[in-house]
């Protein structure tokens, strides 16, 4: 699941960014692909590292039940 996030919301954020800089110009396309490896790169270390925090996190706010912890 991490590698999977991590692809599509680099790929979002990467194209989303890379549009407010370029607009639609023949740049785009290859300007989006470098940024998203670069923000890939980032991003799916971080999300590894963050995700435990991020699970305890989310227990602390939602109730569950001792078992499902």
């Amino acid at each position: 699941m991490p590698l999977l996030l991590s692809v599509l919301m680099s790929f979002v954020v990467s194209g989303v960014s890379t549009f407010k800089a370029f607009g639609l110009s023949p740049n785009f396309f290859p300007a989006w692909m470098a940024a998203w490896a670069v923000s890939w790169i980032v991003a799916y270390p971080t999300l590894l590292i963050v995700l435990p925090l991020v699970r305890r996190l989310v227990g602390l706010v939602v109730d569950l039940p001792e078992g499902q912890k």
